[in-house]
Parts: structure tokens; sequence; C-alpha cells
């Protein structure tokens, strides 16, 4: 199923520190590349330069106080079918984190190439 404009998807978004790993990669990368492999529509792992989390425990890019344990966050999309199907894995994977569901319609979805037919 391709995501056509005015399609209802799910968005899932990760919030994960940096320094997370799992089996010996980073665990945002490690997040990017097992949803690629599932074929899903889309993943954007972006760092933060400040945040806290469970703990209140500020993490920041300030060189007054730098972090070597950033924020990142994870957004991933598809049909709520395929987020469901992988939410058992990432409750198993993700040690410390928070991950949370919302409702998207779709704007539009095309590559590049796409775009210039």
């Amino acid at each position: 199923m391709m995501l056509k404009k005015g399609s209802k998807a799910v968005l899932l978004k990760i919030y994960i520190g940096e320094s997370d790993r799992y089996r010996g990669k980073p665990l945002f990368q490690y997040l990017i590349d097992f949803f690629s492999e599932k074929g899903l529509y889309g993943a954007t792992a972006t760092r933060g330069i400040t945040g806290f989390g469970a703990t209140s425990r500020i993490h920041t890019s300030s060189i007054i106080r730098l972090s070597s344990d950033l924020p990142v966050v994870i957004e991933v999309v598809d049909s709520e079918e395929k987020i469901n199907e992988i939410k058992p894995f990432l409750e198993e994977i993700i040690g410390g984190g928070l991950v949370i569901q919302q409702e998207a319609e779709v704007c539009y979805y095309r590559s590049k190439e796409d775009s210039k037919k």
C-alpha cells in the first residue's frame, strides 16, 4: 500500500539518548536500519540540542554544560497495522526512553524522482 494524499497514517516518536546502544551499534542507527529493512514508509533520527527525561537530568549541547548523551528523536511513519507490528520489538530493545503514537494525515508522499514526472 502506498501513502496517498488524505490517507490516514501513524506517526511514532521514539525519544532516546545518543549514547544508547543495541547489538554494538548506536540504538538510533539500529532502529533506522531496522525500519528500512521492514519496508516502513519513512523514518528520521534527529539529535536534540537539549532535553531531559524520566530522571529530570538535563542533557545539553551548551558549551558550559556539554553532554555526551544528547537527546535523539526518531520519527517513523506508516500504517497503523505496520506500526503495531513493530511496537513489541521496540518495547523489548529500548531500555530507557519514551515512545508515543499519533494519528497523522498524509499531505503528500513522493520521492524526488516522482516529482520530476
